[in-house]
């Protein structure tokens, strides 16, 4: 250990005024530390470097969302290893979905707007179609809207309707008290805060009251023809763990993130139709047709007894 007295003489010929580096470098050297501070700062630097490696490790390689016009990316997705079999399974799913006789070919929100309105009052009841169909049948979704459309269905005409009336008219969608109120609410938005327009970003949608990630992507893509991620409600969540695309994720937004880590992009904006409408025909919650499913062969659920069908997945 260095003697106190040799150290002064040294910083005075190399002249520590000069140099005031050369006491700081020589006080901090572990030389001049006790030893039971020496041990301590080596297992604090072993600490370190072990965490900086873990999180190196761990990190996940960010793809950021492709830009859409005039919009920045949304998020960043991590990158996933694609499932083994999701080729065949989804080439399955389109044979089988070819005739597109499902209710939401016919009845989905991409088909319950006025096309020749107005675009805000087109792009308007969009949004109202999305958010009178959550927990909502197509076909309850797409009478509701029909009794608005001939109600008048433009920003102004339902904000000038009193609630009463306005539960009549989308009566019985699922959870319709709590419908009125967001519509209500999100209508108010949009003529505060958005010019009388839905929002071009799914920020923006979200924003809203009673609007959800699903509405938004879905929104962004049929009222603004930009895609901007995959819309996932309970079908889209519960088949895709079926098939082995997604692991426990236990929410429809999970379920999202995890397949646009791996799902090629030019597949999503057509994946939400094809397992909504498979899901609606074939692989339905509760007692799947497994039998009669072209992917019987290459989908891991497919050879589970009915009691092993989750009860969550009657959501």
């Amino acid at each position: 250990r260095p003697n106190l007295f040799i150290l002064d003489q040294v910083c005075s010929r190399f002249s520590v005024y000069r140099y005031p580096g050369l006491l700081m470098a020589s006080t901090s050297s572990p030389y001049f530390q006790s030893e039971d501070s020496t041990k301590k700062s080596a297992a604090s630097r072993g600490a370190n470097s072990k965490s900086q490696n873990r999180k190196r490790r761990s990190q996940p390689v960010p793809i950021a969302y492709e830009e859409s016009v005039g919009e920045a990316a949304d998020e960043l997705v991590a990158a996933a290893p694609a499932p083994a079999k999701w080729e065949a399974q989804l080439a399955n799913i389109k044979l089988m979905r070819a005739d597109k006789s499902a209710p939401v070919d016919n009845m989905g929100c991409h088909t319950l707007a006025d096309g020749a309105a107005e675009p805000k009052t087109f792009r308007y009841q969009v949004l109202l179609s999305l958010m009178l169909s959550s927990q909502t049948k197509d076909e309850v979704t797409a009478a509701a809207m029909a009794r608005l459309r001939r109600h008048g269905c433009t920003l102004d005409n339902i904000l000038a309707t009193d609630n009463a009336e306005l539960g009549r008219l989308i009566y019985p969608v699922g959870f319709w008290k709590k419908k009125v109120d967001y519509i209500k609410r999100a209508s108010q938005a949009l003529k505060d805060s958005h010019s009388g327009d839905i929002p071009d970003s799914v920020a923006g949608l979200c924003s809203l009251p009673g609007v959800g990630p699903k509405m938004a992507h879905i929104a962004m893509r049929c009222a603004w023809d930009r895609l901007t991620g995959i819309g996932v409600d309970t079908h889209v969540h519960r088949i895709a763990a079926r098939l082995g695309w997604t692991k426990k994720a236990k929410e429809p937004e999970d379920t999202r993130k995890q397949l646009e880590a791996w799902l090629p992009r030019e597949h999503w904006s057509e994946v939400n139709q094809l397992l909504v409408g498979f899901g609606q025909q074939l692989c339905t919650p509760v007692n799947p047709r497994c039998s009669d499913c072209l992917n019987k062969a290459v989908c891991p659920s497919a050879k589970l007894s009915k009691a092993k069908i989750s009860k969550s997945e009657t959501v």
